[in-house]
């Protein structure tokens, strides 16, 4: 018997033993994406009524978790949460969830020097291996670093979970873990690829026309974006990268139809970047034991001189709304949560900053309320309350189903005429009376 499995055996437990070691006022590094503790957290929600002032470091829910259901008015256990998912977002409605403001490459920083104390890290693994390592699967994100932090470290094996190549920092060791509890067969969260209108089709038709040969692609979460990596997929694109935060199913797509080589790129050649990834069981069954995958820290991934080092990066990312001026707000709706910051202001950043890189922020140009009133997506200002995601410095190419426009190096009245030209247009002369009173308006085209 090898020094690991006797280390392993020393160490199992059950998951009442392991959420044994959490107490009041404990920090615990939680669920991120699809790696989920249903067994642990089953437990640990078992103990609300004997625990108060817990937090709880997560983000990105895949799955429902009981301790939300056993403590629904956050009298144990407060949700920070430094990216919301829909879940996340229900949570946040109910009074139960509060945001970090970060950029995700900031993370692992965040854990290793802003918190006061990491109690303990709960992490979802592979089943160990014969040189002692659980592999974290498809979310290495920031976990290298909450393990380093963590005062106690448990890991709950998935017998499900895909073995992730890396990278580095997509592995735990058996002898920094210091309890394992055997969660048996608990599959992998599905997350169904979100239904692609017409208007999804159209503005990453828009994209698609500036793609080249040999680009190195960074595909953000949503619709829009889907649609464009299936769009690649069937056009006759060749040679492309992939240097990307979430690894969703439109890539597999990529790959099979041989959009996808990385042969091109500048920095970890022949290999598919990334540091999480959240789809459909294609997804996962594509990273299991592929070197072609490589899993890296989110502080590798997103870092923008790092990213940059590939040529030709090209960053596509929704957003909620824009002003005139370029600020672009992907967060919120008013002082209301969505999502995050995520990643997009790091490719914002790295994608401009490459050799031959574009940034394109896309989005459809109105939405429909609650009271089934349209809106413009493009304002004169941003909506009271509305947090600016990418400062308008910062913004280059912006599209909607009207067209795309670049703003880099355009004055004031510039970009509100560019800008004007992507509303709807049921919205433009208004517009234009707002950029007017603006003083940003200067009518050369209208």
């Amino acid at each position: 018997m090898s020094t690991w499995v006797k280390e392993y055996g020393k160490k199992l437990c059950t998951p009442d033993q392991a959420v044994g070691v959490v107490k009041s006022g404990d920090w615990i590094i939680y669920s991120y994406a699809a790696n989920t503790l249903p067994v642990l957290d089953m437990a640990l929600a078992k103990r609300t009524p004997e625990l108060k002032d817990i937090q709880l470091l997560a983000g990105v829910s895949m799955r429902p978790h009981a301790i939300v259901k056993a403590d629904p008015r956050g009298e144990h256990f407060t949700w920070d949460c430094v990216h919301f998912s829909a879940i996340d977002r229900k949570y946040y409605e109910m009074g139960r969830a509060f945001y970090v403001p970060l950029r995700y490459s900031e993370v692992p920083r965040y854990i290793l020097e802003n918190l006061s104390h990491v109690d303990v890290l709960m992490v979802q693994v592979s089943p160990m291996d014969q040189h002692g390592n659980f592999n974290l699967g498809p979310t290495i994100s920031h976990y290298r670093a909450s393990a380093d932090r963590a005062k106690t470290v448990i890991v709950e094996v998935n017998e499900d979970m895909p073995i992730a190549h890396g990278g580095y920092g997509n592995y735990l060791h058996v002898s920094e873990v210091d309890y394992i509890v055997e969660g048996g067969h608990t599959g992998m969260p599905q997350i169904p690829t979100t239904p692609i209108t017409s208007v999804d089709r159209q503005i990453a038709q828009y994209v698609l026309e500036d793609l080249r040969d040999g680009d190195c692609i960074q595909l953000g979460i949503g619709a829009m974006p889907n649609a464009l990596g299936q769009m690649i997929a069937e056009s006759d694109l060749k040679d492309l990268g992939v240097h990307t935060e979430m690894l969703v199913d439109s890539y597999v797509d990529m790959w099979n139809a041989g959009r996808i080589s990385c042969r091109k790129k500048q920095i970890d050649r022949g290999r598919m970047v990334y540091t999480f990834a959240g789809g459909t069981q294609k997804l996962y069954d594509f990273i299991d034991n592929n070197p072609q995958v490589a899993g890296y820290p989110v502080d590798y991934t997103n870092d923008r001189y790092i990213a940059s080092r590939n040529d030709n990066l090209v960053s596509i990312n929704n957003a909620l709304e824009i002003d005139l001026s370029g600020q672009v707000c992907s967060e919120t709706i008013g002082p209301r949560m969505i999502s995050g910051a995520g990643g997009q202001l790091d490719f914002v950043d790295a994608a401009y900053n490459s050799k031959g890189g574009r940034s394109f922020i896309c989005m459809e140009s109105t939405f429909t309320c609650a009271e089934g009133k349209q809106h413009s997506r493009i304002r004169p200002l941003l909506t009271e309350g509305a947090v600016v995601t990418d400062t308008r410095p910062m913004v280059q190419y912006v599209a909607t189903e009207y067209g795309k426009v670049n703003l880099k190096g355009a004055t004031t009245w510039q970009r509100a005429e560019r800008l004007i030209n992507l509303a709807h247009p049921d919205f433009r002369e208004e517009l234009i009376k707002e950029a007017e009173k603006l003083r940003i308006w200067r009518r050369s085209n209208k």
